[in-house]
């Protein structure tokens, strides 16, 4: 899937096609087995896959834990996470990594067992470390594993060169471990952001028959985990209405809105949807829930796994736009049939980088030893006050309310630097994706490739290198 759409944007940038295949291959691929003691005393041989994609370095991508992680998946992502970092002009190339387990059926000790043996398996063959391989949480993957991840390599990085920065060997670590504020919900954010930048441009609400803005706008989501959650939530508190939520085996729909936070807790406390509260219909189990894709809305977010969105169903899709917070939701066929629908594809290597780019700053974070707002806030409290205090010196009418006063005049901390780095991000590379689009008479899908495959071929070109020495015609025979 993603070789064919890299392959569309490759041919609008005019790269060859022998030296855009060399691009797309993995770089360095590693298979690990290793035994795990259960609780109960037996033994279960783990079986563990590493990728890692791209010219640039370090490599970033997730470690999930899922019975169906096979090495063609993790090759894949691997990929996608290259032109995702590329799109949102982030400075990593792409990995990604998997456990063949279900991590339902392991308990904790089991599992910090698993991923401590697993870190030092990536260590001997050099695929982990903050300036080779970093890794963040993924499915079935969270906070507490980075935080074993991250404890395991700096031990191990004892007296190397990494030592000093061993933390930023991973990302999305709990905040107490060196994580950043503002990761947990950041790729949910960086989906309301993108979706926000997209409702705003006319022509786009034009062709497809709706007003600009998110007010009113009626919206399904299929996946209710953390991204499927924060998405929902920050567009309901935008104005948007969520009238549909789909999972696994079970799903709601709400003709007057739903509320995401109660719909969370009714999920936490019943491991299910069903059952919700003023509920108009549910759905039950697997194939019954998917009819949620299927559901007329202005807005369906696919934000649980790969091809939900296929042959079987996209001929039934009736949203007016799709938002891929998942990786890799829509078929290539399917998009196809979406796109011959007047149905607007947000793709997912732009709307759900969100993750990758707070990930970007906790990775800064960790490697310059310096909180975000440490510097500034105070010198931007005193700007601010001195700044009141010579209006009231000037006879100018002031902010009288302290409580007031100390809202305006307060400091940035590293929440609000993150988040307002995420929604610049967001922002820029949706406009970029908006303007390549129309320049180009194409779909955002390849827009976004084709921004992305841009940036890399400039990096990776040899005619795009300019060499120091005015003598040289070719690279010298070192490098």
């Amino acid at each position: 899937m993603i070789s064919i759409y890299a392959n569309e944007a490759a041919k609008l940038c005019g790269i060859p096609a022998n030296q855009f295949e060399a691009m797309q291959k993995c770089s360095a691929v590693t298979r690990i087995t290793f035994p795990l003691r259960r609780d109960d005393g037996s033994v279960e041989m783990i079986r563990a896959f590493r990728a890692q994609h791209g010219v640039r370095k370090p490599s970033k991508g997730g470690l999930r834990f899922a019975e169906t992680v096979d090495l063609q998946e993790i090759e894949a992502m691997a990929a996608l996470m290259t032109y995702k970092c590329s799109v949102v002009d982030i400075p990593f190339g792409g990995a990604k990594g998997g456990v063949s387990i279900n991590p339902r059926h392991y308990s904790s000790e089991e599992l910090e067992r698993l991923t401590r043996r697993l870190t030092m398996e990536l260590a001997q063959s050099n695929f982990i470390g903050p300036s080779e391989d970093v890794y963040a949480p993924d499915l079935g993957t969270g906070p507490r594993e980075m935080a074993w991840i991250a404890d395991t390599y700096s031990l191990l990085a004892m007296g190397g060169d990494d030592e000093i920065n061993a933390m930023a060997c991973v990302t999305g670590k709990p905040l107490f471990y060196g994580g950043v504020n503002g990761r947990l919900e950041a790729t949910g954010r960086g989906v309301f952001y993108g979706i926000r930048e997209f409702c705003k441009n006319e022509k786009l609400m034009s062709r497809l028959g709706m007003k600009t803005g998110l007010d009113g706008k009626r919206v399904v989501v299929q996946g209710f985990g953390n991204v499927g959650y924060h998405a929902s939530k920050f567009l309901v508190e935008a104005g948007a209405k969520i009238i549909a939520v789909g999972e696994m085996n079970s799903g709601v729909f709400m003709a007057d809105g739903i509320d995401p936070e109660a719909l969370l807790a009714h999920k936490k406390e019943n491991d299910t949807l069903l059952g919700f509260p003023g509920a108009d219909r549910e759905f039950s189990g697997r194939a019954d829930s998917n009819r949620v894709l299927e559901m007329e809305c202005d807005l369906l977010i696919p934000s649980a796994s790969q091809q939900q969105i296929n042959r079987s169903n996209a001929h039934r899709v009736r949203a007016r736009m799709v938002c891929e917070a998942a990786n890799g939701p829509t078929t290539p066929y399917a998009d196809r049939v979406l796109s011959s629908k007047n149905i607007a594809v947000l793709p997912d290597l732009l709307m759900n980088a969100g993750g990758v780019t707070v990930s970007y700053f906790e990775w800064v974070k960790n490697r310059t030893h310096v909180r975000f707002g440490r510097l500034e806030r105070r010198n931007e409290e005193q700007s601010k006050q001195a700044l009141l205090e010579s209006l009231r010196y000037k006879g100018r009418k002031v902010v009288e309310d302290e409580m007031e006063k100390n809202r305006i005049i307060r400091g940035p901390v590293e929440r609000d630097l993150v988040l307002s780095g995420l929604e610049e991000t967001m922002v820029r590379c949706s406009e970029e994706t908006i303007e390549t689009a129309e320049r180009l008479q194409t779909t955002f899908r390849t827009a976004a490739y084709y921004n992305a495959i841009q940036r890399l071929w400039k990096e990776t070109s040899i005619d795009e290198v300019q060499y120091t020495n005015p003598e040289w015609t070719s690279p010298p025979s070192a490098v």
